[in-house]
């Protein structure tokens, strides 16, 4: 039997990519909670969208592989100049995908969810 990273979905992630996505489901930051109690169950246009899912050699904060569209809730880790770096590599190549990216700050979803939400309708309409 072929293993699930073998789907198209994963974009040929590897094993050790799912052990490690399965443990960021179980410990999601405050923001990424609250934006799943909105995305899950195919609560925004009816689109199905899974948490901490391996991409290639990454893990996506959120994807919806039908819109090819990941999310991703950053911290103050991401203000640090090599991390910005690293994040625009990582946007790159998971463009190169076929896929888009959105980007949220942990204060605006947990500031404004409703906005975060109607954002994330707008990139799906487009």
């Amino acid at each position: 039997m072929a293993g699930e990273w073998e789907y198209p979905i994963y974009f040929g992630a590897g094993p050790e990519l799912f052990r490690l996505a399965s443990e960021l489901r179980k410990s999601l930051t405050p923001a990424e909670k609250i934006l799943w109690e909105k995305l899950r169950r195919k609560q925004i246009m009816g689109l199905r969208f899974r948490r901490q899912h391996p991409i290639d050699h990454f893990i996506a904060d959120f994807f919806c592989y039908e819109a090819k569209l990941f999310i991703e809730i950053d911290g103050t880790v991401h203000d640090d100049d090599h991390q910005r770096e690293r994040d625009v590599e990582r946007t790159i190549i998971l463009n190169r995908l076929g896929l888009r990216e959105i980007r949220y700050k942990n204060e605006e979803v947990l500031l404004d969810i409703d906005d975060v939400v109607r954002r994330i309708e707008i990139e799906l309409n487009t």
